[in-house]
């Protein structure tokens, strides 16, 4: 495969979640805008991404993506996958922490510890591992100006979720988290920022619904813009982010929702 730019990937990244949905349309976003990208996801399975489906996308990407099978709530496996990185292509750029799980259907007084836990680690302690594997490598790299954190929050991030509340609470957390470090990262050149979709086009809409017990139209349903959204135009909102013109959105939470209002 030939870089789209045909000069060469010029730029490095890291997207978790990267199997399937928002995250696998992320890496191939990111690698048309001329990055190689080393694609992180936990592959647990149903209802999580498979195995064979992070090694397609790398298979149709061919030498500009890495897979890596690891989770999120593993620092040391983030750690790994950041020393790859720059040990292949001797810099970091970009991050994207996208790995995330939904839980719910209950109120906040039924709803169980186990999944409030499981929302805890993987949506927001994840996003923190990510941040603390990547930052030292972006600050240690040949142009920390142009090195951009994105995670993918949500419009529950924003927005109160029927019977979603423990789901609410993490996104809240991703949102603050993201504020908290760009605060952190302020005179580095680095820029963190967060991207909140709205009901997408993903497996991610599949479980919710689920959770409800309805269909995929009565979510859309409170989109203004009468569509789910399409995991590319969240992936092109990432991939600004991502840029070196993404600098804008320092500090921001970005609301790509489609006008969602719950």
């Amino acid at each position: 495969m030939t870089s789209p730019s045909g000069s060469g990937a010029t730029r490095v990244a890291l997207v978790t979640g990267a199997a399937r949905g928002i995250g696998a349309a992320t890496v191939r976003r990111l690698v048309a805008d001329g990055c190689h990208v080393v694609a992180l996801d936990s592959c647990e399975g149903p209802p999580l991404a498979r195995p064979e489906e992070l090694q397609a996308l790398a298979d149709e990407l061919g030498e500009y993506v890495v897979p890596v099978v690891a989770d999120v709530r593993d620092r040391v496996a983030l750690d790994s996958a950041v020393a790859d990185a720059v040990a292949r292509w001797g810099r970091l750029d970009v991050a994207v922490a996208g790995a995330a799980v939904v839980r719910g259907g209950a109120p906040l007084w039924e709803t169980t510890d186990a999944d409030l836990a499981d929302l805890w680690d993987v949506d927001v302690r994840g996003v923190w591992n990510t941040a603390a594997a990547v930052v030292p490598a972006m600050l240690a790299g040949p142009d920390p100006s142009g090195c951009r954190f994105v995670a993918v929050a949500s419009a529950a991030g924003h927005t109160g979720l029927f019977h979603l509340a423990g789901y609410n609470a993490a996104k809240h957390a991703v949102v603050g988290l993201v504020r908290g470090l760009a605060a952190d990262l302020q005179g580095t050149g680095v820029t963190a920022c967060a991207v909140s979709p709205g009901s997408t086009d993903s497996p991610m809409l599949d479980a919710t619904a689920a959770l409800y017990g309805v269909d995929r139209a009565e979510l859309v349903s409170h989109q203004p813009l009468g569509r789910a959204l399409a995991a590319d135009e969240i992936a092109a909102t990432i991939a600004f982010g991502c840029s070196p013109a993404g600098l804008v959105w320092h500090g921001a939470d970005i609301h790509a929702d489609g006008g969602f209002n719950g």
